[in-house]
């Protein structure tokens, strides 16, 4: 379900003469008030191992929970995504990002609890010094390398990260 179904009422005034155009805003015909629906930003990174083969996680919740993923999450407010890209990494898998670099971006909707986020999904490459303290934590529940050319693309959870790894 869009968000746009489930905003009634304007946000400034209260008034319920909030209408959506169909498109990406809504006008209060009381106070005449314009609301936007923009994306969040969300990062995905790319990691190898020393073989080359890509870091994915299965996801431990919904949406897609037990579907593989790439590291990485929304950013909050205030920081800047490769700060972003370092915290996810090292929340979901206790390790340091290295080396960081922006690789491309596709767009997403991420459907949570009944509710479409629309987002921006940045991907970044990065480098891992130590592999050593690698483990699964927060909303991730196990993590998997896998062979550029062998990933199970139809085990992966979002759109987006399918393209992400398609673009590879």
């Amino acid at each position: 379900m869009r968000s746009s179904s489930h905003i009634k009422f304007c946000p400034f005034c209260g008034a319920p003469e909030f209408h959506f155009d169909g498109n990406r805003k809504f006008q209060c015909e009381r106070c005449g008030r314009t609301q936007y629906i923009n994306s969040a930003a969300a990062v995905a990174v790319i990691i190898r191992n020393e073989r080359g083969d890509i870091l994915l996680t299965r996801r431990a919740h919904e949406p897609g929970k037990g579907k593989l993923d790439l590291p990485g999450g929304f950013v909050d407010p205030l920081e800047t995504v490769e700060q972003t890209v370092r915290r996810e990494v090292k929340e979901e898998l206790n390790v340091e990002v290295d080396t960081l670099n922006y690789l491309t971006s596709f767009p997403n909707e991420y459907v949570f609890e009944g509710m479409t986020t629309y987002t921006a999904d940045l991907a970044f490459t990065a480098t891992i010094k130590d592999f050593a303290a690698l483990s699964p934590a927060d909303d991730v529940a196990a993590v998997e390398f896998y062979p550029a050319d062998n990933i199970p693309m139809e085990e992966v959870a979002f759109a987006s990260i399918k393209n992400i790894l398609l673009s590879l």
